[in-house]
């Protein structure tokens, strides 16, 4: 992987604040207060949506189900794409009948059923006020009780990954889990010499990512790429957006499911245009070179993706369109 220079550190380091995957982050947050009761026969402003949502799908025997995590919108940062105008920005949204000026990020989590144990994939963004952290109402409202989850697989140490480690009280929030994280990622930002000389900037990633292990210690497991983690799921080294960052491959009965993680994040952007750098890639020239490379093996194989930053349930196709990518979402399906 290319080095990370210090300019893209600040950038990503600067862009991970701004987008609320850091502690402080500050962000207006819809409105689901109380509302004053509505006329008879009337339904309220600004009705909440309901805070569960998850959708079951089948890769071969294993059954998946894709939780929302929630969803942040946002002003157009600058330079939230850095190798891209605003002006181009806001052409791609509008050609997405998106709202210029505006982007909307989805989270997304996996539960995966393999062989009787339950594995999340990534824990979502934890304790929150705003409109994300429902993983744990939605795993409430799903009668799945945090003792029960056997396994959390960590692709990546950015907080709306790995916060949701951690409940309200700062305890691990899935006490009896062995939670796995990619070797590269925690030997970078584990590392105490490294977060000295890294830029003032970056720091509160580092610390962040400190905070949320600290608690779960002694449930911690690193792995390796190209190694199977369970029944059918493989490791798949995608560096670029971190220097440790993980997909996976899903396999059962001849059905394959690409989970992506952060390869891209909204589809609107960076699937239709696959060389530009959204501002959280911390080596933006690697992430884009392995965008395009696992992108083209997902569109000739056909092979089915799931995006973190996906619109939920984040289950949907690449196919080449120019010199990018088109998104087609998978068709809802009735029967599990």
């Amino acid at each position: 992987m290319a080095m990370m220079s210090r300019r893209s550190l600040l950038v990503a380091a600067t862009g991970l604040a701004g987008a609320g995957l850091v502690p402080g982050a500050a962000f207006a947050s819809a409105s689901s207060a109380a509302q004053a009761p509505a006329a008879a026969g009337t339904a309220p402003q600004n009705e909440a949506q309901a805070l569960t949502s998850a959708y079951r799908y089948k890769v071969g025997d294993i059954t998946v189900t894709a939780i929302a995590d929630g969803l942040r919108t946002m002003p157009l940062p600058e330079g939230f794409v850095r190798n891209a105008t605003p002006e181009q920005v806001n052409a791609a949204l509008e050609q997405a009948l998106q709202k210029p000026g505006e982007v909307s990020i989805p989270f997304n989590v996996l539960l995966l059923d393999i062989g009787g144990k339950r594995i999340l994939v990534d824990a979502g963004n934890g304790p929150s006020k705003g409109p994300v952290g429902l993983l744990a109402g939605s795993l409430k409202a799903l009668s799945i009780a945090p003792e029960t989850i056997d396994e959390v697989i960590i692709s990546h140490f950015h907080g709306d990954h790995i916060n949701g480690l951690l409940d309200e009280q700062g305890r691990s929030a899935f006490p009896k889990a062995r939670v796995r994280v990619p070797e590269a990622e925690w030997a970078f930002w584990m590392d105490e010499a490294g977060m000295s000389r890294s830029p003032d900037q970056l720091k509160g990633v580092f610390t962040n990512a400190q905070r949320v292990f600290k608690p779960v210690l002694p449930q911690v497991e690193t792995y390796g790429w190209n190694r199977e983690l369970a029944s059918g799921l493989l490791a798949v080294g995608t560096p670029g957006h971190t220097p440790g960052h993980t997909s996976f491959e899903l396999a059962s009965g001849g059905d394959t499911l690409f989970i992506q993680s952060d390869l891209t994040n909204i589809p609107a952007l960076f699937v239709a245009n696959p060389d530009w750098q959204v501002m959280f890639d911390m080596d933006g020239e690697a992430a884009a070179q392995t965008r395009k490379r696992v992108y083209n093996r997902l569109a000739q194989e056909r092979m089915k993706v799931a995006g973190y930053h996906f619109p939920f349930p984040g289950a949907a196709h690449v196919a080449r369109d120019g010199d990018g990518f088109r998104y087609v979402p998978s068709l809802w399906n009735p029967v599990l």
